[in-house]
């Protein structure tokens, strides 16, 4: 299993995992959201030597335009089928999806496609009905979780185990509440269905470790209330043991991450 991000944080997100045994000659691979351009996410898919036609699904964990800005289009000109949740679907019209092969999901219940099994899992976060995912297969297991303004002990219950994490340091608390955001949205961001901060993404992070774990990839990083430095800081100061951190940006993503 490998993953890498094309491009994470409020101008658009996208995450490839490359998953399960080659049965048809190369493995299952899964786009998590995609809020990028057309060209832009071919370009970016070609640093990674990969052709949109490569991706056999999308994964939309919910209906914000970062997220979802353009799966419609990549779909349609390649024929990706889409798998959300229903109030994901809902959200943003029929008309959005005229023309797109539509895969519903329940949060919860595992999707197993070939050797590689999907389970959809809520998230709080002030969308219809959001989902994080776990993509596990016969050899590893990792989790995309962004967008959650709040660890529930369900996500804590349901991600241990992981191999690896893709997991969201959106912002610092301190210059969220100092920062250029009008009061209203700093209580969204920072409530309990907006995005969690740096120091309660490091906490669960730490109740997610285990002898075996390898890797955690901070995403989804605001531009305007944290800096890779302050992430850094924190993830630095943490005893992974063997395990080892990664952060994605907007303007690189993060690079193939190979779990041994």
């Amino acid at each position: 299993m490998r993953y890498s991000s094309l491009s994470s944080g409020s101008e658009g997100n996208a995450l490839v995992i490359e998953a399960g045994s080659p049965s048809r000659g190369q493995p299952f691979r899964l786009m998590v959201d995609c809020g990028l351009a057309l060209s832009e996410v071919v370009s970016r898919l070609e640093q990674r030597e990969l052709l949109p036609s490569d991706i056999d699904l999308i994964f939309v964990t919910h209906e914000h335009k970062d997220h979802i800005g353009g799966v419609a289009r990549l779909a349609k000109a390649h024929g990706i089928p889409v798998m959300a949740t229903r109030g994901t679907f809902a959200a943003v019209g029929l008309a959005f999806w005229k023309d797109v092969q539509c895969l519903q999901v329940v949060p919860g219940v595992p999707i197993q496609i070939e050797s590689v099994e999907l389970t959809p899992l809520a998230v709080p976060h002030d969308a219809a009905e959001p989902a994080c995912l776990r993509v596990r297969d016969g050899h590893h297991s990792m989790a995309c979780v962004t967008d959650l303004g709040r660890v529930t002990d369900y996500l804590r219950a349901s991600l241990q185990g992981l191999d690896a994490i893709f997991l969201e340091f959106n912002h610092d608390r301190e210059m969220l509440m100092t920062g250029p955001y009008p009061p209203a949205l700093r209580e969204r961001v920072g409530g309990g269905w907006g995005h969690i901060n740096n120091e309660q993404a490091a906490a669960f992070l730490l109740e997610l470790l285990h002898p075996d774990f390898q890797v955690v990839t901070a995403a989804h990083l605001s531009q305007k209330n944290n800096t890779v430095g302050l992430v850094d800081g924190v993830l630095s100061g943490l005893s992974l043991g063997e395990a080892s951190y990664q952060i994605a940006s907007q303007a690189e993503g993060s690079p193939w991450t190979v779990l041994a």
